[in-house]
């Protein structure tokens, strides 16, 4: 570039964006992965009064990186292993990096043809990949929560229809019962979808579960044979704690013999049919009536990107859809995507998701899946037979459970000593992992869901975490 030639203030911001990217980047293998730096700090960088003029584009971009560092988390790098969140495939950053350029609202096909498209095609993908029913509907969420409504919003209606109610137009005043039924383990998201749904939290008919925290489908078929009318069913694909799978087949027939609606929460666990060493592990998750994936977790694209998939597109579209005068309409061949999902106006979700899908294949997206499920178990294996570690749940997905016991055998105590192997495991900044409380015992929760992640950093994460157990242990 010529030095003669000013830049313009957007080329100065963006250059600068894109150094500072490369640097943040380029050093996650080797920075810590927790923050290193206080609340009090952050609040006092960011804060202060809004400043009564303006500052030059590339100058607020520097003072942005500037205040963050510290506070930034390496949830991207190749040692994290808290909350199931995967990193952002180069392919999927640069897609992500070209989003925000282009800018585009992805909820009319007439003001985002591109987006819209690319939505199109990627659902398409995915679905394909999960071994979803042809011609499923699909919608771009904000993630697992919002996927989860849409996906429910659309049961709710179908099972309402069939009763006589319109829901959209008449609302939950007067509307006939809708019993819904979960398992008793079923993420804390399908909960809140509930709520926001008019369904509530607490009026819900919990099943049990077995002791690797599986649906118990016989349950599940007593409850449905007492209620004497269809019910709106949540399963789950993947437990948030231990990775095991409801089985989906006897469950699915409990739900026909019902006649209600099943959903399958596979925030992480649906990516498992992508593998196919892994695949039975959803047999008869392609006969459930909706579910909820997100691409942020094992597909590896940035944040926020969840995906609702109904497998009746009419009862999706009526659950969702809205409209508004100056809404240009389409032909009928063009997609909309504001009739899929709860927003009208937001980002275009499916440029990152096709960009991700695109750049690994079926091929690189099962290898991604079976690697990280792999070194989960390399993970397990590191630390099973360590003085006081038991390994909590058979590791059959990506999720490892680790309790660290008291020699004295004491629960109490032995809660207290994972709580404190946790927290030295965090303040040490190798590597970042959470802790859960699992039928009633705490435990470590180590979730191996990162691109970027090798055998070597599973190993010197378990070198850190045996060496703070036996520090404790022996203090």
């Amino acid at each position: 570039m010529d030095p003669a030639v000013t830049d313009t203030p957007t080329d100065a911001a963006l250059r600068r964006a894109a150094e500072l990217a490369r640097e943040f980047v380029a050093g996650l293998p080797s920075r810590p992965v927790h923050a290193t730096v206080s609340l009090e700090t952050l609040r006092a960088r960011f804060g202060g009064p809004l400043p009564e003029e303006g500052e030059d584009a590339a100058a607020v971009v520097d003072a942005l990186a500037a205040n963050a560092e510290g506070g930034l988390i390496g949830s991207a790098g190749p040692r994290y292993f808290g909350f199931v969140i995967g990193g952002g495939l180069p392919a999927a950053v640069g897609a992500d990096w070209l989003t925000s350029a282009w800018d585009q609202n992805a909820g009319l096909y007439v003001i985002g043809p591109a987006a819209a498209v690319a939505e199109e095609v990627a659902g398409a993908w995915a679905a394909d990949l999960f071994g979803l029913p042809a011609g499923v509907s699909v919608g771009f969420t904000t993630g697992a929560t919002m996927a989860s409504f849409t996906g429910l919003a659309a049961g709710r209606h179908a099972l309402l229809r069939e009763a006589g109610w319109d829901v959209e137009r008449q609302g939950m005043f007067g509307a006939p019962e809708l019993p819904v039924v979960t398992s008793d383990e079923s993420h804390v998201t399908i909960f809140a979808a509930l709520q926001m749904l008019g369904l509530g939290r607490e009026r819900v008919t919990r099943v049990p579960t077995d002791g690797q925290g599986r649906m118990r489908a016989d349950a599940l078929a007593m409850v449905l044979g007492d209620l004497g009318r269809p019910a709106l069913v949540c399963a789950q694909a993947g437990n948030v704690n231990t990775g095991a799978f409801d089985p989906l087949p006897p469950i699915v027939a409990a739900v026909r013999a019902n006649g209600g609606w099943l959903h399958v929460d596979g925030a992480f666990g649906l990516w498992a049919a992508a593998d196919p060493a892994r695949r039975h592990l959803v047999d008869g998750v392609g006969l459930a009536d909706s579910w909820t994936t997100d691409a942020h977790k094992w597909l590896n694209v940035p944040y926020d990107a969840g995906l609702s998939f109904v497998a009746h597109p009419a009862a999706h579209q009526a659950a969702m859809t809205l409209g508004a005068a100056y809404y240009v309409e389409t032909t009928g061949a063009e997609r909309d995507p504001y009739n899929w999902v709860p927003e009208s106006s937001r980002r275009a979700r499916g440029f990152t998701a096709w960009a991700a899908l695109r750049s690994l294949g079926r091929r690189g997206v099962a290898d991604l899946v079976a690697r990280d499920c792999d070194l989960a178990r390399r993970f397990a294996a590191g630390l099973d037979g360590a003085p006081g570690v038991r390994i909590l749940n058979d590791v059959v997905l990506n999720q490892v459970l680790v309790r660290f016991d008291d020699p004295s055998g004491d629960a109490a105590l032995g809660d207290a000593r994972t709580d404190a192997v946790i927290a030295a495991v965090q303040a040490d900044g190798t590597l970042w992992l959470g802790g859960t409380l699992w039928h009633d015992q705490r435990a470590m929760r180590i979730s191996v869901s990162g691109w970027s992640t090798s055998a070597s950093d599973v190993d010197v994460s378990v070198a850190v975490i045996r060496r703070v157990a036996e520090a404790i242990r022996e203090g």
